[in-house]
């Protein structure tokens, strides 16, 4: 090119210029094409920028639990420490919650919405991330109070919390009255908290909006033994009750602040989610580039995802579509 002509150099834009641009491609695209466009690019998808936020919850949703395993520990490893949000859908490995714990210090949002560990092994981990400011628990049907408090005691920042359940989850639970009283004793800085569908009665609440005076959202929709006195309510002027009736939707302050973030519900917030040393078997040869040029890494919907045959699934409420959708209801029975 000639001097004076207008010609942007792509390739030398910095690192984290690049990693704001990258963050509108998707996961596949990140990961397999962009490192081959040119050297630049390369390094910086190998380096700490392009995964301070990591978000594989759409993706994992429809991947075999030990591949969602080597994706994390590829990612977090990549991010060299500096990761800041983490979404992932359906956790199961107690040695990936714990390689999260090792090597996040810096987390600030935690999404693991149906994870599969229990009280044990998640409230130790997550006790080990000081920093979080946001975390989603929601269907996470193998924890209950000694989590929560836990993870109270340790993360002194929390300020959002999210504890959505599926009531055909909880119809066998008794109560989840140690739950909503973990809350209230452990984690007074709440400003948001979604607890739909727990089985929690109107006492505990009161304790919870008692003690958490931060209290700016609290969403009890689906928890029908609740029945908040309004003068009561109305003695907090900064909180916004909603339910415990079921509505499409609902709008909210959109007040997140400082790390906070966002939460899934209602639409009211964006999913802007994200996600040391790899935890690998001795007897592992780990090559990145043939990890991620498998198949069977990736699934069929990357293959082909668009089908001459498309089955039609209907769905009343939808959980996993419900930011989109504007609200957050379970799926139907």
């Amino acid at each position: 090119m000639e001097e004076g002509d207008d010609f942007r150099r792509w390739d030398e834009l910095i690192p984290d210029a690049l990693a704001l641009i990258f963050k509108n491609l998707s996961l596949l695209e990140v990961l397999t094409v962009v490192p081959r466009v040119c050297k630049s690019w390369g390094r910086a998808i190998m380096g700490p920028y392009c995964w301070q936020e990591i978000d594989i919850d759409e993706w994992s949703r429809t991947s075999k639990p030990e591949i969602v395993d080597r994706m994390l520990q590829l990612l977090i490893t990549r991010s060299c420490g500096s990761l800041r949000k983490l979404a992932v859908f359906g956790l199961a490995n107690e040695q990936s919650i714990m390689f999260i714990a090792n090597n996040a210090q810096s987390l600030r949002t935690l999404r693991v919405p149906r994870c599969e560990l229990n009280d044990s092994i998640t409230g130790k981990s997550i006790s080990m991330l000081p920093n979080l400011t946001f975390l989603d628990l929601s269907y996470c049907v193998n924890i209950g109070a000694e989590t929560l408090k836990a993870i109270g005691q340790s993360c002194k920042f929390l300020a959002s919390l999210r504890r959505i359940m599926h009531p055909l989850e909880v119809i066998e639970k008794l109560s989840q009255d140690d739950e909503a009283l973990a809350i209230a004793s452990t984690m007074p800085r709440l400003k948001h908290l979604e607890i739909a569908y727990l089985l929690v009665e109107t006492s505990s609440i009161v304790e919870i909006i008692k003690n958490c005076k931060n209290l700016e959202l609290l969403d009890v929709r689906g928890c029908w033994n609740v029945d908040l006195d309004d003068k009561f309510v109305k003695g907090y002027p900064k909180l916004r009750v909603v339910g415990p009736v079921v509505v499409d939707c609902y709008d909210v302050m959109n007040v997140w602040d400082n790390g906070s973030e966002y939460s899934g519900s209602s639409g009211y917030l964006a999913w802007d989610f994200v996600a040391g040393d790899v935890i690998i078997d001795d007897d592992d040869d780990v090559d990145e580039e043939e990890i991620l040029d498998d198949d069977d890494f990736w699934g069929d919907e990357y293959e082909n995802p668009i089908d001459d045959e498309v089955e039609v699934e209907m769905w009343f409420y939808d959980a996993a579509n419900a930011v989109d959708a504007g609200y957050d209801w379970p799926q139907s029975p």
